[in-house]
């Protein structure tokens, strides 16, 4: 018996379908959650290594600019889809470092996180770890939507940015944003372009089905037609498409019209250009855009497409730019840097910073070393350990992959091994920034401090553990040993006082009564 398929809408033209909106629906729904609850990938594209790298860029750029003697005006640095905040969090820790490591004049900067979610802005405007940067003027947040907005009103500085209202170059940052944006879809094959439309189906009843399981259950049926140029209005739009049949012979393509007119928007608020700094999966390199299937939705609990690199590279040659990308094919994910600058090519120290820290060495070949790490993490010894971390700019999900093998041999570590952890454990407390997870990191820091004979540490992480999660036995338990290690005895006896009376016949803290308060 054939399966029964249940229709969720007829022929559409793909970049119209409905499983954009459903996208939309998804965020709005799940807000802060699809990250913290590890619904959706995020930590490709969020990690410390990845804001070091932007840094690098950023910094860069900002001497570039300062070598033109463009030194006055506020750069304006804006995260498209900024959802958790991550991402902005280690660039801006970062950038900080760098900035404060020169004598050198650069011109002032604004971080501004965006997004569609309005709980998602709330989150960033009342994290803690983001109020000194709001109220030095390094970060704002502003609502946009990529498919309708043409200005930015920056919400904490209560200041419009309408068009060609800035004097500097606009810096635009979108990871893991243009695979999620409608975009067309063509049929390329002998020269010809056909159009593609679809219909949705689902496998159960869409009845009264919430975003994120409609589209888990979504069938894709294609429906080809040819089309006669121009296709688009935008001649310029026109001209690229019209290249890919001769670029290449017989593939479904993905055309980013609404990524390069939401691009396009961007640019006009400036009066110098943009530049553009973008890491998703997708593909700057013609042949990889070849021989490609009918495209499946890649779902995680919203759903993501490739993202066709080579056309928003060409968009930006074409109008007199300057597309950076690797030289070489990614195994994982492609970072582009984009100059829609008329003077480009002068922007050397951009060129030079995209060379040492994407096209030698960057995030796509730390992925690969991380899943090596992973999968041989039983063999590393704690230099190896200490090692990756430290590669990885201090970031704290690699910590916390790596955690249970380095308490398995830090019990057996030299002095010189014991004092690079401790060094290395308060680095990556500093380039942590809480999205609401449910692991407690500062407690498990804590620990290892402890194990390592820091109590003064291990108690300022314990006390971080309270702000973060509240007030746990655990924790109580373990400040009252760190006292006892550091001969503060009306602390440890004021401490157990208050355990027993917020938790009363506990037998963890029984134990404690036991100690000998009198031992050296």
């Amino acid at each position: 018996m054939d399966k029964e398929y249940f229709e969720i809408e007829p022929i559409k033209p793909f970049s119209e379908s409905l499983i954009w909106q459903l996208n939309r629906d998804f965020y709005q729904e799940r807000g802060l959650a699809a990250w913290s609850e590890n619904i959706v990938p995020h930590h490709m594209t969020s990690n410390s290594m990845v804001g070091k790298t932007y840094a690098e860029l950023i910094f860069s750029f900002l001497k570039d600019l300062a070598s033109k003697g463009k030194v006055t005006d506020t750069v304006y640095i804006l995260e498209l889809g900024a959802g958790h905040g991550r991402l902005a969090f280690h660039i801006l820790k970062h950038l900080e470092n760098l900035t404060r490591s020169i004598n050198t004049e650069t011109p002032p900067y604004c971080y501004v996180l965006s997004d569609i979610v309005e709980d998602n802005l709330t989150f960033f405007r009342q994290h803690p770890q983001f109020q000194t940067y709001l109220e030095n003027g390094l970060l704002d947040t502003t609502y946009f939507d990529a498919t309708k907005s043409k200005e930015l009103f920056l919400r904490h500085a209560q200041k419009k940015i309408s068009p060609k209202g800035l004097n500097q170059p606009l810096l635009i940052i979108a990871n893991y944003f243009f695979d999620s944006i409608p975009t067309d879809l063509f049929l390329i094959r002998d020269k010809m372009i056909s159009t593609c439309s679809v219909t949705l189906q689902s496998t159960e009843d869409p009845t009264e089905m919430r975003a994120e399981k409609l589209i888990s259950k979504i069938k894709l049926n294609y429906f080809k037609e040819p089309i006669n140029p121009p296709f688009y209005v935008d001649p310029l739009i026109n001209e690229i498409l019209e290249d890919y049949k001769t670029l290449v012979f017989d593939t479904y393509l993905f055309f980013p019209k609404k990524s390069l007119n939401c691009l396009a928007n961007l640019k006009e608020l400036s009066t110098e250009g943009m530049m553009l700094l973008s890491m998703d999966k997708g593909f700057h390199d013609i042949h990889d855009l070849d021989k490609k299937d009918e495209p499946e939705i890649i779902a995680h609990g919203s759903f993501s497409f490739w993202v066709n690199f080579h056309a928003i590279s060409s968009f930006c040659e074409k109008q007199g730019g300057k597309a950076l990308f690797p030289s070489f094919s990614n195994f994982h994910l492609d970072i582009g840097c984009l100059l829609f600058l008329a003077d480009s090519e002068t922007f050397v120290q951009t060129d030079a910073a995209y060379q040492q820290f994407v096209n030698n060495f960057g995030p796509d070949d730390f992925n690969t070393i991380k899943r090596l790490a992973y999968a041989n993490v039983s063999k590393l010894k704690i230099k190896d350990l200490i090692a990756l971390v430290r590669l990885s700019a201090y970031d704290s999900t690699i910590f916390i992959k790596l955690l249970p093998r380095i308490r398995q041999v830090s019990g057996a570590i030299t002095f010189n091994e014991r004092r690079r952890l401790e060094q290395t454990l308060h680095q990556v407390w500093a380039m942590y920034f809480s999205i609401n997870e449910s692991f407690d990191l500062a407690y498990e820091i804590g620990g290892v401090f402890y194990d390592l004979g820091f109590y003064e540490a291990a108690l300022n992480q314990y006390e971080y553990s309270i702000n973060l999660f509240g007030q746990k036995v655990d924790i109580y338990y373990n400040k009252i040993l760190c006292y006892y290690q550091l001969r503060k005895d009306p602390l440890f006896l004021k401490t157990l006082d208050e355990a027993k009376l917020a938790f009363p016949n506990n037998e963890m803290l029984a134990k404690l009564d036991k100690l000998d308060m009198t031992s050296s």
